[in-house]
């Protein structure tokens, strides 16, 4: 039985609020300024551009220390093998990390997720640059990995707060460009990295700085986005301006429990791919090409390097035929948006998720192209190799 509790000091307990909903904090309608719909054009640039530039840094630190692997692997005694988990362990942290920020996003809102998880990530790649054995390498790795899943969580619902229905596909796309260029990018700055006089810890050194710097300004810079805890400092305001303590949003009427998080941010999704065929095959397919995008991290170099013969930088510039074939689908799909608003002015604003595949349907067989074409063509051309990349749509 839960023990009765008193006021204290012999006051007794104070009626109830007549009704909670008078008490709590909205928008002033849809127009509110307050609300991030309805931010000026250039805070939403702002925020977009700070909060996609994270998710490049990041992306692009999951992939420079490829490059590294020998020179890091010689220098601690250990296989190449061994060396690779670098790499891998920070892939697997992506994959552990939303565990711990979607929950957090939701209920402290989307700022300090993010800022916290690059500053920690920056931190966890410094301790990989000066790290004295291979253990404490791949252990940092792995954990600003974990860090490093704050912004592939949580920068979605950013710009989802941020922009409605007619822009936030754009918005959205650019993001996935920053989520696939920063792995590509990566191995050739990593690669001349490695061969200069600064040596292959640098290719740790600069991402950390390029994290502090993000997580800097997010700090003193980016404005909250989630609507919930945005009316939580409205609601404070108005009880420091009113002296009426009963003033609250509905955010803060939520209780942490750990069961229901669980099973929302748990059970629930784990469910939902075991009983929704459509989920579980979508989320193959997802996984095949983000894992392959890691695997390309080591074919490029083997052919290019070992085969060819070229340097470490030299060799991973044909990544950038796979960033151009990327910026093209990109902008493929950004052509279909006035086709998109155009549907969705006459659904009455109300979106159809399977207007968004429409892109795909030349994108896959593209992409399987693509993949068979640049295999195929190792064994019949030794020069002008660069221009085998550009299937990678």
């Amino acid at each position: 039985m839960c023990e009765k509790l008193s006021m204290g000091m012999g006051k007794p307990v104070p009626p109830p609020v007549p009704d909670l909903e008078d008490y709590t904090v909205e928008f002033d309608g849809m127009d509110d300024p307050m609300h991030p719909y309805n931010w000026k054009r250039s805070t939403k640039l702002f925020t977009s551009i700070l909060v996609c530039s994270g998710t490049f840094f990041v992306s692009f630190t999951s992939g420079i220390f490829a490059p590294a692997i020998k020179s890091a692997s010689k220098e601690f005694g250990v296989g190449s093998e061994v060396g690779t988990l670098g790499t891998t362990l920070y892939v697997l942290g992506f994959a552990s990390g939303p565990l711990i920020w979607a929950p957090t996003s939701e209920l402290l809102g989307r700022k300090w997720p993010l800022t916290i998880s690059m500053l920690l990530g920056g931190i966890f790649t410094i301790a990989s640059a000066v790290a004295k054995d291979v253990q404490t390498l791949i252990i940092c790795r792995f954990f600003a990995g974990m860090c490093g899943a704050g912004q592939l969580t949580v920068v979605p619902g950013v710009l989802a707060d941020v922009y409605d229905n007619t822009y936030r596909g754009v918005a959205i796309t650019l993001y996935a460009l920053a989520v696939f260029v920063g792995p590509f990018t990566a191995p050739f700055t990593g690669g001349f990295i490695v061969t200069s006089s600064l040596g292959w810890r640098w290719t740790l050194y600069i991402p950390s700085f390029l994290s502090f710097a993000n997580g800097g300004i997010s700090l003193f810079f980016l404005r909250e986005t989630y609507a919930p805890v945005i009316l939580i400092a409205k609601a404070a305001a108005i009880r420091h301006q009113t002296d009426n303590w009963a003033v609250h949003a509905q955010q803060e009427r939520l209780e942490v429990d750990p069961r229901k998080l669980i099973d929302k941010y748990f059970t629930r999704p784990l469910r939902m791919l075991v009983t929704e065929p459509i989920i579980l095959l979508v989320s193959l397919y997802m996984s095949f090409i983000y894992g392959l995008v890691y695997c390309l991290l080591e074919a490029y170099p083997y052919v290019f390097e070992e085969i060819y013969g070229f340097t470490p930088g030299v060799g991973g510039l044909p990544f950038i035929g796979l960033i151009i074939g990327q910026v093209l689908a990109v902008s493929f799909v950004l052509s279909q948006h006035a086709a998109y608003v155009k549907k969705l002015v006459k659904n009455d604003n109300v979106p159809v998720p399977e207007w968004r595949l429409v892109p795909t349907l030349l994108g896959a067989p593209v992409f399987a192209i693509g993949i068979f074409w640049w295999v195929l063509i190792q064994h019949y051309i030794f020069r002008d190799h660069e221009v085998d990349n550009f299937p990678y749509l």
